[in-house]
């Protein structure tokens, strides 16, 4: 399943996650941080999406009260429910 999720508060435009039975397979970042988002995606594919969720949530980016991380985490929480 991909989901597609519009972030708020960050430099990202977009967040498409591909799942497979609760496994993140491909996370793609539309604008923001190349190296840092290309990072991030790489780190969490073939993790639990429940798992990325619990180590990405809060994370915040400067003065900023949210990330790209931080909103990957909604994403997912997102998708999650969406599969359900």
């Amino acid at each position: 399943m991909t989901y597609t999720y519009t972030p708020k508060g960050v430099c990202s435009r977009k967040i498409q996650v591909e799942l497979e039975n609760g496994v993140i397979v491909q996370v793609r970042f539309s604008g923001g941080c190349s190296g840092n988002t290309q990072g991030v995606a790489a780190l969490v594919e073939g993790m639990e999406a429940k798992e990325a969720v619990r180590r990405l949530k809060g994370i915040r980016c400067g003065l900023k009260p949210t990330s790209c991380p931080d909103q990957l985490s909604l994403a997912l929480e997102e998708a999650l429910l969406q599969a359900k």
